[in-house]
């Protein structure tokens, strides 16, 4: 692991074995050093996993990363984002509530990806380079665009075949 340009409240961390930390990761389990969280563990990242230099993985509730994931440089991924319903109070202040993120075995995440709240990524996905996932992804489908769509998937008896 190279050195991180954040990294706190490790012990709400889990980090599986032979995984490999890009430079400058942002790694934060909450939102301040010495938080409570709320669960433990608030990040997980499985075994043999990969994260791309200048990434960033903010949880706040709970964010998984399951074996064999491989990231590109700069992904974001989190649980939670801000409110800004309230006019009365600046944006930094509103908060909406955590929403797990799970992210299946064997998936890669391409350059740039954004992973938002509550979105579930299948086994052996693949995002595409600057792709943004507002909702769920499948087991064994491919995924570009902004917000993320389905472009391929795996079928037992066609192979992978172009979504519409």
């Amino acid at each position: 692991m190279w050195r991180p340009t954040t990294i706190f409240n490790e012990q709400y961390i889990s980090i599986g074995e032979d995984t490999l930390i890009g430079e400058g990761v942002a790694l934060s389990a909450g939102m301040v050093p010495g938080q409570v969280c709320i669960s433990t563990p608030v990040v997980t990242i499985g075994d043999r996993c990969l994260i791309g230099r200048g990434s960033g993985i903010v949880g706040h509730f709970s964010i998984f990363i399951g074996n064999d994931v491989w990231t590109g440089h700069h992904v974001y991924i989190t649980d939670q984002n801000h409110g800004y319903e309230d006019i009365t109070r600046p944006i930094s202040q509103q908060t909406q509530p955590e929403r797990a993120v799970v992210i299946g075995d064997g998936s890669w995440l391409g350059y740039g990806a954004v992973v938002l709240p509550g979105v579930t990524i299948g086994k052996h996905c693949v995002i595409g380079a600057n792709s943004v996932v507002t909702s769920d992804i499948p087991d064994f489908s491919v995924a570009v665009g902004v917000p993320a769509r389905v472009i391929r998937r795996y079928d037992a008896t066609a192979g992978w075949i172009k979504v519409d």
